[in-house]
């Protein structure tokens, strides 16, 4: 491998607090030197003045849609992964409602092998809590945690009986994994489409209720108190789960929640004209629950960001409200759109935000020990560069994904990733408003 010299940038790295300008250098695929001064190299060098020097970004919550025996979806892993670099990312978790499910380790191992194939980002996969996701029959956990998954979920539905959860987190416990839950009570739900409340009745739209999301949370940390499995509660969208999950942390249990994109900046009021792009699950909520996740994010109550990346083909949104797809797609906007709803809204700074991109995630997600969400000497060198106040307009004919089904769309945005590195070689560079024409090389891998 070849050496590569970051040189000049703002160096931060949340695990160790360290934030200082100077130069990172990179040989065979990790960290050689971290320094404030700089360093003599004859390597190939980028120049990061006024960029960001951060741990590579991880996000544990996105959708590949691959294996798709069905053919519904046109994501693969490849362009994914694809994604994920373009927008920063270096390691990202796949959720298991694919077909065939993740509930065997031979759908393990080939996820992780077809993302080692497409060589862009890390892509780990999140197995199934139940065969086939049909919340019956619990899947081999150990087995599946074993084989290389990342965590245990049932991601696109909730896990409804309570004894099937309970004999899940014991055994996520044993496995030492951590089980994700779409909090989502479905007896509440049938044919909800949007945010229950005036808007929805005036649009004539199925309602979906606040509690149903509350509900499956605080049965599942009830159920967990004597259990004391990781335990990480995903897309968070009303201010009641913030609650419930600031009681659980206070009475110590190993729990942690995550926040998206589209439920820190838009509201049910983005669904108004029956627009499909804002179909998402859960759904948009109000302008309270907005504020009360980043109150949560504020306190430290939620520690993740996670996109929720849901890729879509066209026909799916292009159609009637009740009937249209849920989900967005988020991974190349992910990052200018958390600076402004985190960053430019006094939230959080640089640090404090990055680290819920990094090291947290990491942690949640089992992978710290691999070296991943962090910048130190001898670890492995995935690292984004960004740059903090780059203006550009989100465009989604342009995303790397094959979807295209994104709310944000014509919005004019700050922050991108300028280089995104994996393992010490570059898997995504811009060049003014120019991207590296090998991703798309790559994505093309099956």
């Amino acid at each position: 491998m070849t050496d590569l010299l970051l040189t000049g940038g703002r160096i931060i790295d949340p695990a160790s607090e360290l934030d200082h300008t100077g130069d990172v250098l990179v040989r065979d695929g990790v960290i050689a030197a971290i320094s404030a001064e700089p360093i003599a190299t004859d390597a190939p060098s980028i120049d990061c003045e006024g960029f960001i020097v951060s741990p590579g970004l991880l996000d544990i919550h996105v959708h590949f849609r691959d294996p798709d025996t069905t053919g519904h979806h046109e994501e693969t892993i490849a362009t994914g992964a694809a994604a994920a670099v373009a927008g920063g990312f270096t390691t990202v978790c796949c959720m298991p409602n694919t077909t065939p499910a993740i509930d065997c380790r031979t759908v393990v191992e080939s996820i992780l092998y077809r993302g080692a194939q497409a060589g862009l980002a890390r892509v780990f996969p999140v197995a199934c809590g139940t065969i086939a996701r049909k919340g019956e029959t619990v899947a081999p956990i150990l087995e599946l945690v074993e084989a290389g998954a990342a965590a245990i979920s049932d991601d696109g539905d909730g896990i409804a009986d309570s004894g099937t959860m309970k004999r899940i987190l014991s055994l996520v416990a044993a496995a030492d994994s951590v089980f994700m839950q779409h909090c989502q009570d479905p007896t509440l739900t049938r044919g909800a489409a949007m945010n229950a409340g005036p808007l929805a009745t005036r649009l004539g739209l199925g309602g979906w209720p606040r509690e149903a999301e509350e509900i499956m949370l605080r049965r599942d940390l009830v159920l967990n108190r004597s259990i004391g499995a990781r335990y990480h509660a995903q897309h968070l969208s009303v201010a009641e789960s913030v609650d419930a999950l600031r009681d659980a942390r206070v009475e110590g249990q190993p729990a942690t929640g995550e926040a998206s994109p589209h439920h820190l900046l838009l509201t049910e009021e983005t669904c108004d004209d029956w627009n499909t792009l804002a179909k998402v699950n859960p759904p948009l909520r109000t302008a309270n629950d907005v504020d009360a996740i980043k109150r949560g994010i504020a306190e430290g109550i939620i520690t993740v960001l996670a996109t929720d990346h849901a890729p879509h083909p066209a026909h799916t949104k292009d159609t009637d409200f009740a009937s249209a797809a849920f989900g967005m797609v988020g991974l190349e906007c992910a990052l200018p759109l958390y600076r402004e709803a985190l960053i430019d809204g006094g939230v959080l700074d640089w640090p404090a935000m990055l680290r819920m991109m990094t090291c947290e995630p990491a942690s949640v997600a089992g992978l710290a020990h691999l070296g991943l969400g962090r910048l130190e000497t001898g670890g492995p060198a995935d690292i984004t560069v960004i740059d903090p106040d780059a203006a550009w307009t989100i465009d989604p004919e342009v995303f790397h994904s094959r979807g295209r089904n994104c709310p944000f769309t014509g919005r004019p945005v700050r922050g991108r990733a300028v280089a995104t590195i994996v393992a010490g070689r570059i898997r995504y560079q811009r060049a003014g408003d120019r991207a590296d024409s090998a991703i798309e090389d790559r994505a093309e891998v099956r």
